[in-house]
Order: C-alpha cells, then structure tokens, then sequence
C-alpha cells in the first residue's frame, strides 16, 4: 500500500490527540512545579554550591535522553503496527546488558580520573561525583523504558511519571537541605531517589513487553533506524544542554549560580510545550509505517508557537518579580540580564524540536548529518568564544535560530526520501 489513505485525522483521533496532550500538559506543569520547587532551596545554600547542583543536572542531562526515549519509542509504535511486539522485548533485554556494562565503564572511570573531573568541575566533595554517576545511570534506565511506555501510547502512566519523579525528588531534596544541611549533595540525593521510584513505576507499566518471548530481531536493520534518530535527537538535546557545561568552565561559581538560575527559568518554557511532540511521535510514526498522511504536526506547531512565545514574554516582563521570588537578592543583577536572552532562545529551539520529530518520526533522516554538523559547530564556538554570559546566549539563540531554519528548509522544501511500498 502506497500514498495516503487519510488527509486528516477522525474527529475522534483529534480529539483523543488534545486529551492526551492536555494530560501530559497537565502532569508536566505539576511535575515542573515540584521540580522548580527544588530551586527555592538556592535560598538556603550558597551560590557556588547552587552552581554545582545546576552543573551536574547538566552533565547528567548530556546522557542522551531525548534521543534514547525517542529510539525505543519508535520502536515499540512501529513493531506494534507490524504486530513484532516480541522483538521489543528481545531489545530491551539487550538494552539491559548495555546499561549495566555501561555503569561499570563509569564506575572504572571515577576510581581512575575521579581527582581530575572533581577539579574539572570544583567539586570539594567525592561524594558528589558518585551521586552524578548514579543519576547518569538511571537517568539512562529512564528513557528506555518510557520510550515503551510513549510507543505504547500509555501517555496517562508518562504523566504519573513526570509527577512522582518531581515529588520525590523535591521531598528527599527540602529534608535533606533544610534539616540536614547538605547543600547540593542533599539536592543531588533527591534527584537519584526520585529516578529510583519512576524506574520501579515504568517496569511495572511496561512488564507486558518484559514478559514476551524475546524474538530475535535484525540489527543491521535496527541500527539503520536508531543511529539516525540518536544522532539526531543527540545533536538537539546538546544545543539544549551544553550552554550550563561551557559556563561552568569558564566563568566562576557564583556566575554560573546566577546563569543557572536563569536558565531553570527559560527551560520550564520547552517542558511545556514538550507534551505535544511526545504525543505526536508515536502517532506519526505508527502513520507513516501505515502509508498514511495527517495534519498533526501543524496542529502541534501552530500550539507551540502560541505557548512558547507568550512563556518567553511573561518571563522578559515580569523577570525582576520572578528571580526576586524564587532566588535570593543576590541573583537578580545578572539573573534579570541574562533571562530575556535565554527565555527567548528557547523559542526557536521549542519550534527546531516538533518539526524534527515530525521528519525523524517519518524516517527523513538526512536531515541528520546537518544536525550534527550544526552541534559540532556549536560547541567549538562556544569553547573559542565566551566572553560573556550574554554572548554565550546570544550564540545559543543564533544557533538555535539556524536550527529551526534547517528543519524548516527539510520540512517544506527539502525532498522526502521514497516511501517503500508495503
């Protein structure tokens, strides 16, 4: 079967599209707001140690979770239309090995160069390095198995996720810091026990693929599918991430306190209009190994833009009475400096990442290798020029800028690759 059966989604489906984002938007504003909750015990501890709190979410946020969530995802929607569920299960257990061989390979590292990356990353305690590695580790357990939990459309169990994620984390962080003073270490502890409870949850959620038969699947054709989509979504979640990284380097503590706080501000914009592409992958992916055509990510985009634009000027206007609130005085100079900058450069980035989706979900992958040209190119700019904190933005929102360009140009005017008949 070839070309399109549908122009639009049924009623029904578009209805089913709005419950399930507006859910997931739901479940997402709770889960922000306990996560920036968090935040507010930046009045209790020191700048620098809020700085390195912020730091190490970075670093764990350079696992590559998008792409990771976004492979198993695509998966599980496609095997589900091709009814070859077991083969889901053959790789996840593969998925398994890896994991634990890479938690060994961490493990190794920090007893070798633990002194130097402690150093790299003005650590005075060891005991904080060994609780980033516990959160990289489950923060990579995570993604695989909600990338099931979103390919099997379970959006209602994502969303308890995301809830009890943030509560746990917030509960143990606020009795750690405010009864047992240990600062970014009690922050830290509350991240990697939060991450323990919603991967108890999404093995739960997901035991009827656990408990299939394991079918032997191809690799070359697996690989062919999920090196693309990592590489892809890899490069967006860099661009997403690796500003915190470079600052933290390169200029002093309290500085990277202030940028941090900014950046936790601007970044709730993108979480809020996430939801939308989580529903919307697996539905265009199980469209496309249908043959089938839909106006969905219009439908997604025009929301986006609508969400993120008026997130980006309620953050610019009211900037001095939102740092004033969630941080001490001492943030507002450079915070309110820096936040209309970062709050915007998250609108172009939050538009890049639905019209991505919609093309890695379709199987367009070459927009890929100028993906990662474009973070490569990112990164080596930043390490060269960093003058400021306002240039380090001003080079996010430019990338962040030409990004949404090449997704645009690929969308609307590059050719998609043939699709095979089924």
């Amino acid at each position: 079967m070839s070309g399109a059966e549908h122009t639009n989604p049924p009623a029904g489906q578009r209805a089913a599209f709005f419950r399930q984002s507006g859910w997931l938007m739901i479940a997402t504003v709770l889960g922000g707001g306990l996560m920036w909750a968090v935040h507010f015990l930046a009045k209790r501890v020191p700048a620098s140690e809020y700085g390195l709190f912020g730091v190490m979410l970075a670093v764990a946020a350079c696992v590559p979770i998008l792409p990771l969530q976004m492979v198993f995802a695509q998966q599980m929607a496609r095997t589900k239309v091709l009814g070859r569920e077991p083969e889901v299960s053959g790789m996840l257990r593969w998925a398994v090995l890896a994991t634990l061989l890479l938690a060994a390979a961490l493990v190794l590292i920090v007893l070798v160069w633990g002194g130097t990356m402690q150093a790299a990353l003005k650590m005075n305690r060891a005991a904080d390095l060994w609780l980033m590695v516990a959160v990289i580790f489950l923060s990579v357990w995570l993604p695989i198995l909600s990338g099931v939990m979103q390919g099997l459309q379970n959006f209602l169990w994502l969303g308890w996720v995301a809830i009890l994620n943030a509560a746990g984390r917030f509960a143990v962080a606020a009795t750690l810091v405010l009864v047992a003073g240990w600062w970014s270490a009690g922050m830290l502890t509350g991240v990697v026990l939060g991450l323990v409870v919603v991967v108890g949850c999404c093995l739960w959620q997901t035991r009827s693929i656990w408990r299939l038969p394991a079918q032997v699947f191809d690799r070359r054709e697996l690989l062919g599918q999920i090196v693309p989509l990592l590489l892809g979504f890899g490069a967006i979640q860099f661009l997403f991430t690796a500003d915190t990284i470079f600052v933290k380097v390169f200029f002093p503590a309290d500085e990277t306190g202030f940028y941090v706080g900014a950046g936790t501000l601007s970044r709730a914009l993108l979480w809020v209009v996430l939801p939308m592409a989580t529903v919307m992958f697996p539905k265009i992916v199980q469209s496309a190994a249908r043959s089938e055509k839909n106006n969905l990510m219009g439908v997604v985009l025009v929301g986006t833009v609508i969400l993120a634009a008026c997130g980006a000027g309620g953050l610019t206007a009211l900037r001095f009475w939102v740092i004033r609130f969630v941080f001490e005085e001492e943030y507002v100079q450079v915070g309110t400096s820096v936040l209309p900058w970062y709050a915007w450069a998250m609108v172009p980035l939050s538009l890049a990442n639905v019209l991505a989706n919609n093309l890695l979900a379709r199987g367009q992958f070459r927009v890929v290798p100028v993906l990662v040209v474009l973070a490569l190119a990112y990164g080596l700019t930043l390490a060269r020029y960093h003058p400021s904190l306002i240039a380090v933005l001003q080079i996010l929102l430019g990338f962040n800028l030409v990004l949404l360009a090449v997704c645009g140009w690929f969308t609307w005017r590059g050719k998609p690759a043939p699709v095979a008949a089924a």
